[in-house]
Protein backbone atom coordinates (compact mmCIF):
# COMPACT_ATOMS: atom_id res chain seq x y z
CA UNK A 1 0.00 0.00 0.00
CA UNK A 2 3.09 2.42 1.09
CA UNK A 3 3.29 2.90 -2.46
CA UNK A 4 0.30 4.06 -3.30
CA UNK A 5 1.02 6.96 -0.80
CA UNK A 6 3.13 9.19 -2.80
CA UNK A 7 1.19 12.72 -2.31
CA UNK A 8 1.74 14.86 0.62
CA UNK A 9 -2.02 16.44 1.62
CA UNK A 10 -2.34 19.08 4.33
CA UNK A 11 -5.25 18.06 6.97
CA UNK A 12 -7.42 20.61 8.59
CA UNK A 13 -10.27 21.34 11.22
CA UNK A 14 -11.67 24.14 12.90
CA UNK A 15 -10.92 24.90 16.45
CA UNK A 16 -12.86 27.85 18.74
CA UNK A 17 -10.56 30.76 19.15
CA UNK A 18 -10.04 32.82 22.02
CA UNK A 19 -11.57 35.86 21.15
CA UNK A 20 -15.24 36.83 20.67
CA UNK A 21 -17.24 39.21 19.16
CA UNK A 22 -19.53 41.58 20.44
CA UNK A 23 -22.24 39.14 21.12
CA UNK A 24 -20.20 37.09 22.90
CA UNK A 25 -19.67 34.06 20.40
CA UNK A 26 -16.14 32.67 19.66
CA UNK A 27 -14.95 32.61 16.05
CA UNK A 28 -13.66 28.94 14.78
CA UNK A 29 -10.43 29.11 13.33
CA UNK A 30 -9.07 26.73 11.12
CA UNK A 31 -5.82 24.87 12.01
CA UNK A 32 -3.41 22.34 10.25
CA UNK A 33 -3.43 19.25 11.74
CA UNK A 34 -1.20 17.49 9.67
CA UNK A 35 0.78 16.20 6.57
CA UNK A 36 -0.08 13.05 5.44
CA UNK A 37 1.02 10.91 2.69
CA UNK A 38 -1.91 10.08 0.77
CA UNK A 39 -2.96 8.91 -2.80
CA UNK A 40 -5.33 11.22 -4.76
CA UNK A 41 -7.73 9.71 -7.13
CA UNK A 42 -10.18 11.47 -8.82
CA UNK A 43 -13.56 9.87 -8.91
CA UNK A 44 -16.15 11.36 -10.89
CA UNK A 45 -17.27 15.24 -12.22
CA UNK A 46 -20.75 16.18 -13.25
CA UNK A 47 -22.01 19.62 -14.88
CA UNK A 48 -25.08 21.38 -12.81
CA UNK A 49 -26.78 24.19 -15.01
CA UNK A 50 -29.63 26.03 -14.81
CA UNK A 51 -27.58 28.65 -12.71
CA UNK A 52 -28.40 32.29 -12.69
CA UNK A 53 -27.74 33.83 -15.95
CA UNK A 54 -26.34 30.39 -17.23
CA UNK A 55 -23.60 29.58 -15.79
CA UNK A 56 -22.24 25.97 -15.40
CA UNK A 57 -20.80 24.84 -11.61
CA UNK A 58 -18.74 21.63 -11.39
CA UNK A 59 -19.01 18.91 -9.09
CA UNK A 60 -15.90 16.97 -8.75
CA UNK A 61 -15.12 14.68 -6.48
CA UNK A 62 -12.13 12.29 -5.36
CA UNK A 63 -11.03 9.18 -3.36
CA UNK A 64 -7.88 10.20 -0.94
CA UNK A 65 -6.76 7.21 0.68
CA UNK A 66 -4.06 7.49 3.41
CA UNK A 67 -3.08 4.93 6.61
CA UNK A 68 -5.48 4.07 8.73
CA UNK A 69 -5.76 6.81 11.78
CA UNK A 70 -9.18 6.43 14.03
CA UNK A 71 -9.08 10.23 14.69
CA UNK A 72 -10.56 11.95 11.09
CA UNK A 73 -13.41 13.36 11.43
CA UNK A 74 -15.95 14.31 8.59
CA UNK A 75 -15.87 18.18 9.78
CA UNK A 76 -11.96 18.21 8.73
CA UNK A 77 -10.50 18.48 5.09
CA UNK A 78 -7.29 18.02 2.69
CA UNK A 79 -5.78 20.69 1.04
CA UNK A 80 -3.50 19.55 -1.96
CA UNK A 81 -1.48 22.20 -4.74
CA UNK A 82 -3.84 24.62 -2.78
CA UNK A 83 -7.26 23.46 -3.41
CA UNK A 84 -9.59 22.09 -0.39
CA UNK A 85 -11.04 18.65 -0.17
CA UNK A 86 -14.29 18.73 2.29
CA UNK A 87 -15.22 15.06 3.51
CA UNK A 88 -18.09 13.58 2.27
CA UNK A 89 -17.46 10.68 4.05
CA UNK A 90 -14.79 8.08 5.74
CA UNK A 91 -14.42 4.31 4.71
CA UNK A 92 -12.35 2.27 6.35
CA UNK A 93 -12.40 -0.99 3.82
CA UNK A 94 -12.49 -4.44 5.08
CA UNK A 95 -12.45 -3.13 8.07
CA UNK A 96 -9.33 -3.85 8.92
CA UNK A 97 -7.99 -0.86 10.55
CA UNK A 98 -5.01 -0.68 7.27
CA UNK A 99 -6.13 2.34 5.53
CA UNK A 100 -9.04 4.93 5.11
CA UNK A 101 -10.72 5.75 1.65
CA UNK A 102 -11.86 9.22 2.01
CA UNK A 103 -14.14 10.67 -0.11
CA UNK A 104 -14.27 14.26 -0.88
CA UNK A 105 -15.72 17.05 -2.91
CA UNK A 106 -13.31 19.69 -4.01
CA UNK A 107 -14.50 23.10 -3.08
CA UNK A 108 -15.42 25.79 -5.36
Amino acid sequence: MSTILHTKVERWHNILSDQENDLGQRYLQPVKVADVWAAVIPQTGTLLRGRVADTTLARTTHKIVIRYDSTLEVDEWFVYNGQRYNILYIMDPYLNHERLEVFCEVET
